[in-house]
């Protein structure tokens, strides 16, 4: 049986973080990863290119997190995004912001983020096992035995979990770390994925595969009355609907447990009087044509027959003969555009898991389990989560962090 003072399972960031933070306080701290080498979530954020963290004042962070946001207070501010930037830096990494205030890597390589958090382990002198697939935990009264097999068992006085979630399995998070802490005694809240795509069961979706859409405005509605919207991009998939404000809107409306109605305002940026005269002018222009093909300038073509199939109309009238009610109904046609929401796509697909150990188990100051003393929890595992934009990877360092330097 091999002995450590601090046993971190998870090579992840927070996992990253927390190994180096103990280590700055423990002589023998263990990192535990399952995978052939650490941090393989960190390869596919910022489609593949790092979304390190956001640069926004730490202060707006609590804007960009939905779940919980009062337990991050402590670890967020202990552990700031500039604090992330000056580790990476010292470690030889340079960062650039872009788009959004997100931070990436100035070499576009989610692998030298990587290699500057190995630096940091390195120099930290942190133990590190890859391939151990932890099996179960024992906790004895004082101390946690941790299961890699029947033959290998470590001791350590301290245990930090930091598994990730139950999104993206192919890099390990398979939902291990809920299993650790349920046997343990901790209460894990329902797991929903967030920020992810929706599907939709409108017989017409596949054909507008690929169509991408700009500053429209998504409506999430529960009955009669709006949950929440998003004003942005959004593309059409052979399911149903993706892009970021898709996966934003899953992040608010995840947890509504009765069917969702979903509408698209394709103008937003017009009243129904401006949008009205503009449809006005459009039929002057294309005075003798049929209406199917006088809306080219302002709809994509792909919209159009679903536009006008939706408002009622017949496309083949000719525009000069339409009505002010018709028109009307055109109007609505495009200022709420229906589409019929059947559900989110697989947990797996998701970037990040909604849900996890409940928050009033964990002492927010320390990240410490308040049932068993010397058990810690950092990352997604917690059941916190935020935006995209480098928000959730943020999280996790500061957890980690925190969690480090508390045991």
């Amino acid at each position: 049986m091999d002995n450590f003072d601090v046993c971190i399972i998870g090579g992840g960031p927070a996992g990253i973080m927390a190994a180096g933070a103990a280590r700055a306080k423990y002589e023998k701290v263990l990192l535990l990863e399952k995978n052939k080498q650490l941090g393989k979530k960190l390869f596919i954020t910022g489609k593949g290119r790092c979304n390190i963290t956001n640069s926004v004042p730490i202060e707006d962070f609590f804007d960009n997190i939905v779940s919980n946001k009062q337990f991050l207070y402590s670890s967020l501010y202990t552990f700031t995004n500039d604090s992330v930037i000056e580790l990476l830096n010292k470690y030889g990494l340079n960062t650039k912001v872009e788009r959004g205030n997100r931070v990436f890597p100035e070499t576009d390589k989610s692998s030298d983020v990587l290699k500057a958090f190995q630096k940091y382990l390195k120099e930290m002198q942190v133990e590190i096992r890859l391939n151990s697939n932890v099996n179960h935990i024992k906790y004895t009264g004082e101390d946690f035995s941790v299961y890699l097999n029947e033959d290998m068992v470590i001791n350590c006085k301290k245990l930090i979990i930091a598994t990730g979630g139950k999104s993206y399995t192919a890099t390990g998070s398979t939902g291990d770390g809920y299993n650790f802490a349920k046997s343990l005694g901790h209460t894990i809240t329902d797991l929903k994925p967030s920020l992810v795509p929706m599907e939709l069961s409108n017989e017409w979706v596949g054909d507008l595969m690929g169509l991408s859409l700009k500053n429209v405005l998504l409506k999430a509605y529960k009955g009669e009355k709006l949950q929440h919207e998003e004003f942005g991009e959004m593309i059409f998939t052979h399911y149903g609907i993706s892009g970021p404000i898709v996966l934003t809107m899953s992040n608010y409306v995840n947890r509504i447990k009765s069917k969702l109605h979903l509408y698209l305002d394709l103008k937003p940026a017009l009243t129904n009087e401006i949008l009205d005269a503009r449809i006005l002018r459009d039929f002057e222009k294309y005075n003798n044509k049929v209406l199917k093909n006088s809306l080219n300038d302002l709809l994509p073509q792909k919209l159009i027959p679903l536009v006008i199939k939706y408002s009622g109309m017949d496309p083949f009238i000719v525009v000069n003969q339409i009505s002010k009610l018709q028109r009307e109904q055109l109007l609505d046609s495009i200022k709420n555009f229906k589409l019929d929401f059947s559900g989110f796509r697989p947990l797996e697909e998701a970037i990040v898991t909604s849900g996890g150990i409940s928050v009033k188990e964990i002492n927010p100051s320390t990240m410490e389990s308040k049932l068993i003393p010397g058990l810690y929890f950092a990352g997604e595992i917690i059941d916190v989560d935020g935006l995209t934009g480098g928000f959730n990877l943020q999280i996790a360092y500061s957890t980690g962090y925190l969690a480090g330097i508390s045991v």
